[in-house]
């Protein structure tokens, strides 16, 4: 089979073909990113011999375990420096052991691919792979930190040698360290690991590090000292050359230690001149540590409290200006309510979740939360899925506390809401008390008379309990429907069927209603009222469908146009009543426009004018709210 025809399409990430596909991309920060444009064959290098995978599980397990033995090394490397005597005995068998292993990863760098960072694609070329790494300084310092110097100069010169140029050539094994330092940079990135536990081991291990290399090197100065007597441990300790190895490390680390803390009882101190400048060498080099771990521990418990900070700042700033304006204390109490909910419920709001992602996650996220309520709210029932999904996209998810107004009676209509979980009242206050019209739940919608029919809202509406809504612009409610007649004119049907089951009480409210569909051509009834006769209303149907010309309406356009209509020229002086004109919805033509205007002011018209004198001869010409005399 050709290769083209056993490539990967196109792969996002580049997969371990050894451990499987990736199960979960928590460490995705660790996975090969293809160069846009480029294809990454991920069968390449199953095909390629002798050739290792970087994040091959089996090497990512080889790698850890080097790890371990870096441990290892950064503790017996300034360790042997001072205590001579160990590095003779069971510790040089270890040593070579350990070396073995690394001697062995450099053999190993030969065989791994490498990501081109031009590229961003795996190089497995061998000849490319061992230039790279033989020209580079990893090279030279991993083979100058493996090699064997003691018992190599054992196999030369037959003789055992235990100077302190061995010792110091030991010190080259912390170049390893450089590996613990990537791993710790993997953890961090990797969400499956705790970042502040991460970050507290990493605090941790350089500072134990920090205090044995400091205690085995004030040792190694107290071994070198041409009078052991006056040194730091020998003013203590007496003939402690040829005491027990482990009584000279406890005591060094107790200095270390004392030191690195600042606390100094003066028990151990610098005697010689040696171990004075020593001295300030190391307090110099605890002050820039001590800065870097108080400064590591106060982000990481900033971070942790950070949230609890802005919240305790919101609220703060709330009751300060509350007592500073007198609002009421139920006011006061609201406004403290939704600040709590809202940093309570900052994981599942929608806009800080899902701001940095793309739209197409953001609308996929949407559909999968919202797109069933939505269907099920009676405006939108038997509409198409394109509109719902529309709708959906663009909706706003958020959270009220219990006894909280979502709408206020008379404020301007922007938006209407579809109740996703939780339950409001529909309140009105007159007379200087609350009167509760009605109860909505799940799938229910608020405020949408309000910005339907483009007046203040009628109503207040509370929450019950906690409630989470979705809020529906009016704007984009309008432009989705202007490319889609058909649902337009369902949600209107769906619009007038909830307006002829609106109970008594809240049709009292809206003392328009009435009026307004009764020039729409529509019979408002009861909810259980049944046509008397049926025939009739039958009959009726049909010569509306046969456009007779006392029986025929317009039917309603899918956002309806409000305007103002005068039956007097603009330029006559006319009394108060009318001056204010009649509020109507426009017509589908100017027939009808007259018709109606007949209708209101008891008078045939035949000429349209604007405030301005200009005639009007075109019903599509008027927009919104324009003044239209009719005469």
């Amino acid at each position: 089979m050709p290769w083209s025809e056993t490539r990967s399409p196109s792969p996002l990430l580049f997969r371990r073909h050894s451990s499987g596909d990736p199960k979960n991309f928590a460490s995705v920060s660790s996975s090969l990113l293809p160069a846009f444009g480029t294809v990454v064959d991920e069968n390449h290098l199953q095909r390629k011999k002798y050739v290792i995978a970087p994040y091959d599980y089996r090497y990512r397990w080889w790698q850890t375990f080097l790890v371990v033995l870096v441990v290892y090394s950064a503790w017996a490397s300034p360790f042997e420096l001072a205590f001579r005597k160990a590095a003779s005995g069971a510790l040089m068998v270890t040593d070579l052991v350990v070396d073995a292993c690394f001697a062995a990863d450099i053999v190993l760098t030969f065989f791994v691919a490498y990501l081109d960072k031009s590229t961003y694609l795996l190089v497995t070329d061998h000849d490319k792979i061992a230039t790279r790494y033989v020209t580079r300084l990893w090279f030279t310092m991993d083979v100058a930190s493996t090699l064997p110097f003691q018992f190599i100069y054992r196999i030369l010169t037959g003789k055992m040698q235990n100077g302190d140029v061995f010792g110091f050539l030991n010190l080259l094994r912390l170049w390893r360290l450089r590996r613990v330092s990537e791993l710790f940079k993997r953890l961090e990135k990797d969400i499956r690991f705790s970042y502040f536990m991460t970050r507290l081991s990493k605090l941790i291990c350089v500072t134990l590090f920090a205090v044995h290399s400091a205690g085995c090197f004030y040792f190694w100065l107290a071994i070198h000292h041409h009078n052991s007597e006056n040194t730091w441990i020998g003013s203590q300790v007496h003939d402690f050359k040829h005491r027990s190895i482990w009584l000279g490390y406890t005591y060094s680390i107790y200095w270390s230690i004392v030191t690195l803390t600042t606390v100094g009882y003066g028990d151990l101190h610098a005697v010689n001149t040696g171990e004075k400048l020593f001295n300030m060498i190391y307090m110099l080099f605890n002050i820039s540590l001590t800065a870097y771990i108080i400064g590591n521990m106060t982000n990481l418990i900033v971070h942790s409290a950070v949230r609890t900070f802005f919240m305790r700042d919101a609220i703060n700033k709330i009751l300060r200006y509350a007592s500073k304006n007198g609002l009421p204390e139920g006011l006061k109490e609201q406004m403290l309510a939704h600040m709590q909910l809202k940093f309570k419920t900052a994981e599942l709001q929608q806009d800080e979740v899902l701001q940095d992602l793309p739209k197409a996650i953001r609308s996929s996220i949407s559909q999968h939360l919202f797109r069933e309520t939505v269907k099920n709210a009676y405006l939108f029932q038997g509409v198409s899925d394109d509109l719902i999904a529309q709708l959906v996209s663009e909706m706003k998810a958020e959270y009220f506390p219990p006894k909280v107004e979502i709408i206020l009676q008379n404020e301007i209509p922007t938006d209407f809401y579809v109740l996703v979980s939780g339950a409001v009242d529909v309140l009105i206050f007159k007379n200087g008390s609350e009167q509760i019209l009605s109860k909505l739940g799940s799938a229910d919608m608020a405020g949408e008379i309000g910005v339907l029919f483009n007046i203040p809202q009628p109503f207040t509406v509370r929450t019950k309990r906690l409630s989470q809504v979705i809020r529906i612009s009016h704007n984009h409610l309008k432009q989705v429907l202007q490319a889609d007649h058909d649902d337009g004119k369902k949600i209107i049907s769906n619009y007038i069927g909830y307006l002829k089951s609106l109970k008594q009480d809240m049709l009292e409210e809206l003392p328009f209603l009435t009026e307004l569909l009764s020039d729409m051509n529509i019979k408002l009834t009861a909810p259980n009222e049944e046509p008397q006769n049926p025939e009739a209303s039958n009959s009726q149907q049909d010569a509306d469908v046969k456009g007779g010309p006392e029986t025929s309406s317009p039917s309603p356009s899918i956002m309806p146009i409000r305007v103002i209509i005068h039956g007097h020229h603009p330029d006559t002086n006319t009394s108060e009543g009318d001056t204010l004109g009649k509020l109507i919805h426009l017509p589908a033509s100017i027939e009808d426009l007259f018709k109606l205007a007949e209708k209101k002011f008891g008078k045939r018209g035949s000429t349209i004018l604007m405030a301005d004198g200009s005639q009007v001869e075109e019903i599509d010409a008027m927009r919104e709210n324009d003044q239209l005399y009719i005469f």
